[in-house]
């Protein structure tokens, strides 16, 4: 999360040197690289093989949203929908099968994480018609290049932090989840089975908010009760979870995991539509990513630290269900009709 933070800002200098395509496929290819890196015995190669796996994600993270804007330009919904419902697809995926492949394969959880490298090569191949159509979008690549940087003028505009805090906490949000829900779980007699399948059945849920948010949110010129909706749903699961684990723990993590799964989506929906023109768009692309997932590092180690210091994820869950109302207010103010000056 932190390489999402930290390396983001990378993105656009290097799509404007290589084009926006080319940077994508760039990402792609160092995406695999950091993959096979962590198969190589040593925790060096463990920490090199994920801060590159984590600056090519990071690319793309901050460049598609970018791509949707400037190449579905009537179609953001449709194409935002099948950008996040691959991600969410595959998120569930992986979370389901990784240790079943490890424990098949031999050898550790090094091979579980390095077959993952198998979706980069195929990811690659299909990028490659968009290199080869590279010069449809070279006017608009220049144009980019000729509106930089697109950063700076936005942390004056107070719509940009509005976006890029509801970004940082529903992210902070998903990621503590995804860190420590199988531990929540386990921990009121879940066995390793059922706490992974729990995870794996919260993500993919999401398919469906996913693949339908997007386009809620474009044919809607304010999208504040989407966000009232993501919340309260995401916030009745955190209840569940924190009163009943165990009584009815299918039904928590389909409420959270509709909740969550629908929230980010929606986040990225409102970077497309805030942003207006396509370098403005690049510049809260890059700000709210960069920003929002530094914050969003801290809330999975908060939420450890909460349960090593008191034995109970009581306190862990209490924040995070706390901080749903943050996450409101941002998302409420983030979501009215409007959008940010050019950059």
């Amino acid at each position: 999360m932190l390489c999402f933070g930290l390396l983001a800002p990378l993105a656009p200098q290097l799509a404007r040197r290589l084009g926006m395509h080319t940077a994508i496929a760039v990402a792609m290819v160092a995406l695999m690289a950091g993959m096979l890196l962590r198969l190589v015995p040593g925790d060096v190669f463990l920490f090199l093989g994920t801060a590159l796996a984590g600056a090519a994600i990071a690319t793309g993270n901050v460049l598609m949203p970018v791509i949707v804007r400037r190449d579905f330009p009537d179609r953001t919904g449709t194409a935002m929908a099948l950008s996040t419902t691959s991600l969410i697809g595959f998120a569930a995926l992986a979370a389901g099968v990784t240790v079943p492949i490890a424990n098949g394969l031999g050898g550790g959880w090094r091979p579980g994480l390095g077959v993952w490298a198998i979706p980069a090569v195929v990811a690659v191949l299909a990028w490659l018609p968009a290199l080869v159509r590279r010069d449809v979008g070279a006017g608009a690549d220049a144009r980019l290049a000729a509106h930089a940087p697109t950063v700076r003028p936005l942390l004056r505009q107070p719509l940009a932090w509005q976006v890029t805090l509801f970004f940082a906490l529903q992210a902070g949000g998903f990621y503590s989840t995804l860190a420590w829900l199988p531990d929540i779980f386990r921990s009121h007699g879940a066995g390793d089975s059922q706490a992974g399948f729990l995870l794996s059945l919260s993500i993919l849920v999401g398919l469906l908010t996913a693949s339908t948010v997007p386009g809620l949110a474009t044919r809607l010129r304010d999208q504040r009760w989407l966000v009232v909706v993501c919340c309260a749903v995401w916030a009745a699961g955190l209840a569940g979870i924190l009163v009943a684990p165990m009584s009815a723990p299918y039904l928590w993590v389909v409420l959270l995991g509709l909740g969550q799964n629908a929230t980010f989506p929606l986040a990225l929906m409102l970077i497309v539509l805030r942003g207006g023109s396509v370098a403005t768009t690049e510049g809260l692309s890059t700000l709210s990513q960069s920003v929002g997932y530094v914050i969003a590092a801290i809330f999975p180690l908060a939420v450890g630290a909460l349960h090593g210091g008191t034995g109970s994820w009581t306190p862990a869950l209490v924040l995070l269900l706390a901080l749903l109302a943050p996450q409101l207010v941002f998302g409420l103010a983030a979501g009215r009709d409007r959008q940010l000056a050019a950059a």
